[in-house]
């Protein structure tokens, strides 16, 4: 038995869901996520969203737990949402923003300009003698973790200096460099 699967999600006070012919749909004070599902069946009763599975089978074992955690992820997006915030690490890296226009200078011979999603908001913050954080917030947690994927995916970081795009809060495993 799925222990994340059995767990039922609460719906919180301002948020609506609705579930329509294998469509999840959730709705809040920041947007509206939509879910298609199948092999499980997802109901509400007392506030609470429940989803169960018909047999114990391989697939619908694997889509219990997978699609509690999508309705959940949907549920807290919609109403706290989500942010993840990435830092440069190396001498020269910058990052700026016009509004939805990214600008990151990573070493390159040119900047990186990057058109972000209307979904995902951009902030970037540079402060004298830190590295500069661009800080991403949104409610769909899936593609916000896809925009961070992109912009570390530039520069990733490598292991002798530690250089590059990371997440903050990161560990990076550091290799030794050459001996003498």
């Amino acid at each position: 038995m799925s222990r994340i699967g059995k767990n039922p999600i609460a719906i919180p006070a301002g948020i609506t869901v609705e579930v329509k012919d294998a469509v999840v749909t959730v709705k809040g004070k920041l947007g509206e996520l939509t879910q298609e599902f199948s092999d499980v069946t997802v109901k509400i009763e007392d506030n609470q969203v429940i989803v169960e599975r018909s047999s114990d089978h391989k697939d619908e074992r694997a889509k219990h737990g997978l699609y509690r955690s999508l309705i959940n992820n949907m549920i807290i997006g919609v109403s706290e949402g989500f942010t993840k915030e990435l830092e440069l690490v190396g001498v020269g890296y910058r990052a700026s923003n016009q509004g939805q226009k990214l600008d990151l200078a990573l070493g390159f011979s040119h900047n990186i300009v990057l058109e972000v999603v209307k979904e995902v908001t951009v902030v970037t913050v540079s402060e004298k003698g830190k590295n500069p954080i661009v800080k991403l917030s949104s409610f769909d947690k899936q593609l916000l973790g896809q925009v961070a994927a992109k912009i570390r995916g530039f520069r990733k970081p490598e292991p002798y200096k530690g250089k590059g795009v990371k997440f903050v809060g990161e560990e990076l495993r550091r290799k030794a460099g050459k001996s003498a």
